[in-house]
C-alpha cells in the first residue's frame, strides 16, 4: 500500500481481542511495506557498519604504504557513502510511508465503528477518549508499526557487527560480544515504571481534552450562567496535572536516555584500554585496533533504535489497547459480530419492543408518552436496532417480526431512521445538508415546509453572502450554532423527513419550539407521513392530539393505549405526565394507589 491508493478499499476486520494483538495484525498486513523498509534499512546500517573495516583497511594501508590498497579502500568508501545515503533516504520513505498507512488503517476503521455504533458508541465511551483515540494514540501506533523495521534492520547490522569483529579481533570482538547485549538490556528495568508514567500522562490528557469538549459545547449555556471563569479554572487545574505528569514521564525517559549513553561510553572506554594493552604486547596491530574502536563508535548510531522500540512499544501498547476495546464493541453489546445474515422482513410490518411491550402498528402515527426522559432515550435506541447496555441480555425492538440488530446494518438503517433529541447538524450549505440517503417521494421543499422552517430559511439567507439567492446555497456554521435551539431542531426534523423511511422514530422533535410552531409542525409531520409508520417519543399535547395512537409506559412497561382524549380522561398516570400536576393533585386524583392487578390492566399484548 502506497499514500496514494489511501484510503483503503476495505480496512479489513481487526483483531481487537488485545492491544499487542492488535499491533500485530496491523504488522501482517503491512509485510510487503515491512520488508522494503528492512531492506533498505539493512543497505543503510550495513554502509555504516562498513566504514569501520574500510578506516582498518586503510590505516594498514598506509603503514604498508601500500598506494593500491588506499586507492581501493577510497573506492570502498565512495561506495559505502552511497549505500549510506541511499538507504538512509529509501528507509525514511519507506518507514514513514508504514506510519502513515498504519494511521490512516486505524483511523478508518474507527470511522467505520464510529458509524456503524452511532450515538450508541458514546453511551460506553466517552466522546474525549473516542476523540484522544482517533488522534494520539493513531500517531503512537504508526510510529511503532514504522519503527519496527528499522529496528529489526540496526538489530541484525548490531549482530554483524559482533560477528564480525570475533573474526577480524577476536580479543577485542569477545569483549564487544559481551557488553552490547547488556547494553540493549540495560533498560529493560526502567521501561515498567516510564511506561505507567506515560499511562498516567495519556490518562489524564484525555481527561482534559474530554473536559475542553464538554466546555466548548455548552459555552452558550455557561455564558448563560457566569460559569466560564470556574470551567476555566477547572481546565487549568487539569492542564497543570497533565504538565506535571508530562514532567515525571519525561523526566524516567531522559534516565533511559542517559543510561544508553553512559553505558556504551564505558564499553567505549573498556575497548580502548584493553586494546592499547593488546597493542602494547603486540596481539593487536594499530589497524585492528582502529577498526575495533570505529566499530563500538559506529555501533552507537544502530543501538539507538533499541531504545526507540521500547519507548515507542511502550507508548503505542496501552494506545492500541484502548484502540482495541473502542474497535471490539459490537450493536448488541455482546463479544463477536452481531448476525448480519438475516433476512429482511416484509413491507407493512409492526414495530414492537418486547422489553416495554410497545406496540407500533404499520401505517399509524404512534405517540408514546414516558415519565423517565432516560427510559424513552433508550426505547429510541432499541426502536432504531441498537439495544442498550443498561440491562443484561437486552434485544433491539422487532419489525415485523425480525429483530433489527440482526439484520446487517445498512439494512436496518433503511428500513428504521432515529432522530435524537440532540440532533447534530454539520457544516456546509443547506443543499449538502439534505444531500442524505432518501427514497426520493419527499422533496427538501415538502420536509422544510412540514417542519415550518420558513424563518429558517431567511435567518439564512440574510447572513449569507450577497451573491447567494437560493437558501439551499446557504452555507450552515459548524453544529448550526449561528441558529438558534428550535431552528436547529426544525432543520433536522427536516432532514430525517427527505429521507422518507418505512420507520421514522422521532426523540422530542419539537421540545424547543413555541407551541404555535409545534401545532402546525404536528399537522405537517401527520400528513407528510400518512400512511408510513411514525413513533414519536413525547408529552406535548399538541403532538399527542395529532397521534392515531398513543401508548403510555410507565415504570418500564406500557401500561395502556389508546387515543390522547380517551387517555387523558381514563388514565390517571397519563394525565399527571402529560398535564404535568403536581404530587399533591395526584394524590388527590388517587394515583399510585391501584393495586398489582389493575396497574396490569391494559398492558398491551404481542405476539
Amino acid at each position: 500500500m502506497q499514500i496514494s491508493d489511501l484510503p483503503y478499499p476495505d480496512p479489513g476486520v481487526p483483531d481487537a481481542r488485545t492491544g499487542p494483538r492488535f499491533l500485530l495484525w496491523l504488522g501482517r498486513g503491512q509485510l510487503g511495506g515491512q520488508a522494503r523498509s528492512l531492506a533498505w534499512g539493512l543497505l543503510h546500517f550495513g554502509g555504516v557498519a562498513g566504514l569501520p573495516y574500510a578506516v582498518g583497511l586503510g590505516v594498514d594501508a598506509v603503514v604498508r604504504r601500500d598506494g593500491g590498497g588506499l586507492l581501493r579502500v577510497g573506492a570502498l568508501l565512495l561506495l559505502l557513502g552511497i549505500a549510506i545515503s541511499l538507504g538512509d533516504a529509501m528507509l525514511h520513505r519507506t518507514a514513514v510511508t508504514n506510519w502513515i498507512t498504519a494511521a490512516a488503517r486505524v483511523q478508518q476503521l474507527l470511522a467505520r465503528k464510529t458509524a456503524e455504533l452511532g450515538s450508541a458508541l458514546t453511551r460506553r465511551v466517552a466522546a474525549g477518549e473516542v476523540a484522544s483515540v482517533s488522534t494520539g494514540d493513531v500517531e503512537k501506533i504508526g510510529w511503532f508499526v514504522e519503527a519496527v523495521s528499522r529496528f529489526l534492520a540496526a538489530a541484525l547490522t548490531v549482530v554483524a557487527i559482533c560477528v564480525g569483529l570475533l573474526f577480524y579481533a577476536p580479543a577485542i570482538g569477545v569483549v564487544v560480544a559481551v557488553g552490547v547485549p547488556v547494553l540493549a538490556l540495560s533498560v529493560l528495568p526502567l521501561l515498567p515504571r516510564a511506561t505507567r508514567r506515560a499511562d498516567v500522562q495519556r490518562e489524564k490528557a484525555g481527561k482534559a481534552t474530554e473536559l475542553a469538549s464538554d466546555t466548548v459545547a455548552g459555552l452558550r449555556v455557561l455564558r448563560g450562567i457566569g460559569g466560564e471563569e470556574l470551567f476555566l479554572g477547572r481546565y487549568r487545574e487539569a492542564s497543570q496535572e497533565v504538565r506535571r505528569a508530562a514532567v515525571r514521564s519525561a523526566s524516567m525517559w531522559a534516565l533511559i536516555a542517559a543510561v544508553q549513553v553512559l553505558l556504551p561510553g564505558a564499553l567505549m572506554i573498556t575497548v580502548v584500554w584493553y586494546g592499547a594493552v593488546l597493542v602494547t604486547d603486540g596481539r593487536l596491530a594499530v589497524g585492528e585496533l582502529v577498526a575495533a574502536f570505529s566499530a563500538v563508535a559506529t555501533m552507537l548510531y544502530p543501538l539507538r533504535h533499541f531504545q526507540e522500540i521500547a519507548m515507542a512499544y511502550s507508548f503505542s501498547r496501552p494506545s492500541a489497547a484502548r484502540a482495541a476495546r473502542v474497535l471490539s464493541l459490537t450493536r448488541t453489546g455482546e463479544a463477536g459480530p452481531a448476525g448480519a445474515g438475516a433476512a429482511a422482513p416484509a413491507p407493512g410490518g409492526d414495530l414492537y419492543d418486547a422489553e416495554t411491550g410497545v406496540l407500533a402498528p404499520a401505517g399509524t402515527f404512534t405517540a408514546v408518552v414516558c415519565g423517565d426522559p432516560d427510559l424513552a432515550g433508550r426505547l429510541a435506541e432499541r426502536l432504531g436496532g441498537h439495544p442498550t447496555d443498561s440491562v443484561a441480555g437486552a434485544r433491539s425492538a422487532l419489525l415485523g417480526g425480525v429483530a433489527l440488530d440482526e439484520l446487517a446494518l445498512d439494512t436496518a438503517r433503511e428500513l428504521v431512521l432515529v432522530q435524537d433529541k440532540d440532533p447534530v447538524l454539520l457544516s456546509g450549505t443547506l443543499r449538502e445538508l439534505f444531500d442524505v440517503p432518501a427514497s426520493g417521494s419527499v422533496t427538501p421543499a415538502a420536509a422544510l415546509e412540514a417542519a415550518q422552517c420558513d424563518d429558517v430559511l431567511d435567518a439564512l439567507l440574510q447572513s449569507a453572502p450577497d451573491t447567494v439567492r437560493d437558501p439551499m446555497d446557504a452555507r450552515i456554521t459548524e453544529r448550526g450554532r449561528s441558529l438558534s435551539g428550535g431552528q436547529r431542531q426544525r432543520l433536522a426534523l427536516a432532514r430525517s423527513l427527505v429521507t422518507d423511511p418505512e420507520v421514522l422514530v422521532l426523540d422530542e422533535p419539537t421540545s424547543a419550539v413555541d407551541s404555535h410552531t409545534e401545532a402546525r409542525i404536528a399537522d405537517g409531520i401527520a400528513a407528510l407521513r400518512s400512511g408510513r409508520t411514525t413513533v414519536v417519543l413525547a408529552s406535548s399535547p399538541l403532538l399527542l392530539d395529532r397521534a392515531d395512537r398513543v401508548v403510555l409506559v410507565h415504570d418500564g412497561r406500557a401500561l395502556s393505549a389508546g387515543t390522547h382524549r380517551e387517555l387523558l380522561l381514563g388514565e390517571p398516570r397519563y394525565r399527571a405526565v402529560v398535564t404535568r400536576e403536581t404530587d399533591e393533585e395526584q394524590r388527590r386524583a388517587g394515583i399510585g394507589l391501584a393495586g398489582p392487578a389493575e396497574e396490569l390492566t391494559g398492558i398491551e399484548e404481542s405476539a
